[in-house]
């Protein structure tokens, strides 16, 4: 068995309510992500369709690192279960970020149904610390090796 890579990153508590809900953490010894809390003073009710909205996981923090990146993603029972995802499918949070964390949330449910309720401190997504890979572009007019795909698109492999 491997051990996971480890890095530091600065974590900056802007809501202090997180030392009781949790800070960030990975629950199990083999979790890929940590939970992000909704740090929110009321009961959040998002409408059915309506449109996403950001909610303050109340940390900020800096990576500091630009060979590493976090990524949010939904929390898969939130989705699976209510209908809660993401409303930009995937954040992207640069290495050179420091504002505070936020997670744009969208009730993917048809618009008759009902709202989906936010409770504070609630774990609605989950961040997870990704290595980075920069391309180094170089303009060609001709690409320098033939691949067995070439320029097919969507479905041109038989899928």
């Amino acid at each position: 068995m491997t051990s996971p890579a480890t890095a530091p990153v600065e974590l900056r508590i802007l809501d202090p309510r997180l030392q009781q809900w949790g800070l960030p953490s990975y629950q199990s010894p083999m979790a890929a992500a940590v939970d992000l809390h909704a740090c929110i003073d009321a009961p959040l009710d998002i409408p059915a369709g309506s449109p996403a909205l950001l909610v303050p996981a109340g940390f900020a923090m800096h990576i500091a690192d630009p060979g590493l990146m976090a990524v949010i993603a939904p929390r898969s029972g939130m989705g699976h279960k209510r209908g809660l995802v993401l409303g930009n499918s995937l954040g992207v949070i640069d290495a050179d970020y420091t504002g505070q964390v936020m997670v744009s949330v969208w009730n993917r449910n048809p618009p008759s149904s009902p709202a989906l309720r936010i409770e504070p401190g609630e774990r609605i997504a989950q961040m997870m610390f990704v290595p980075i890979v920069r391309a180094e572009f170089r303009v060609v007019s001709a690409f320098s090796s033939e691949s067995q795909r070439g320029a097919g698109g969507f479905g041109s492999t038989g899928s």
